[in-house]
């Protein structure tokens, strides 16, 4: 399968930005569907991106040692997955994380320490239904492909995945993942929680470490009411 995709996209473009980098985006899944799953909240509920920008974790919340990353011009690659079905049948959109482009969204990435370290949170705004199904569709896929192989621009790069116990006392539902991306020059080990509160979607990436630490806090602001 080859498509054409921005590498600021979810998924398997999380693989092009480990290679310049230690931490990136990642997969992986619990899936449930309770009962607040199956009535999404009206769209007039739905938190505009400036809204949700505000929800974010920032310098003044993470503590001494981190600073922002700038974001990375958007770039554009033939990439190729070989070895995972389940994402083939998705189609290309789904494959790279495409089906994540809710309409409203915000992000932010910063390096901790020497800058080898970094953690990444994005929010998502939809209904419940549309975000449980756009997330748990990529993720199920993933979770189904233990190890594949991306080839992104020339360069191939082997991921490994292990599912991880999702924290269940967190939000309506939670998936969670560690994902080994490798490549000739290096290996980088991502961990990926992603948490739906209501109609706002948690995605926390990057240093195993640091996803843990700072999961509850990202929660916390971004469901904070008021």
């Amino acid at each position: 399968m080859r498509v054409r995709v921005a590498t600021t996209a979810l998924g398997i473009t999380a693989a092009l930005l480990a290679l310049p980098a230690c931490s990136t985006d990642t997969t992986g899944a619990k899936h449930q569907t309770p009962a607040s799953a199956q009535t999404g909240k009206p769209a007039d509920a739905v938190h505009k991106p400036a809204a949700l920008e505000s929800r974010l974790l920032d310098q003044s919340d993470l503590g001494n040692g981190y600073l922002p990353k700038p974001d990375r011009p958007a770039r554009h690659d033939d990439i190729t997955v070989i070895g995972c079905p389940a994402l083939s049948e998705l189609g290309g959109n789904a494959a790279t994380g495409g089906t994540l482009t809710f309409p409203h969204k915000a992000k932010a990435t910063f390096t901790y320490g020497d800058s080898s370290s970094e953690i990444s949170e994005e929010l998502y705004s939809d209904t419940a239904n549309k975000l449980s199904a756009g997330i748990g569709r990529i993720f199920d896929a993933m979770t189904g492909c233990p190890a594949y192989q991306v080839v992104a621009g020339g360069t191939p790069i082997d991921i490994t995945a292990q599912k991880l116990p999702a924290p269940q006392r967190l939000g309506d539902q939670q998936w969670s993942q560690l994902l080994t991306f490798s490549t000739a020059l290096r290996s980088t080990v991502v961990k990926q929680t992603a948490i739906r509160d209501g109609n706002l979607l948690l995605i926390v990436s990057g240093a195993p470490a640091l996803v843990d630490r700072h999961l509850g806090k990202a929660l916390a602001k971004a469901t904070a009411t008021g």
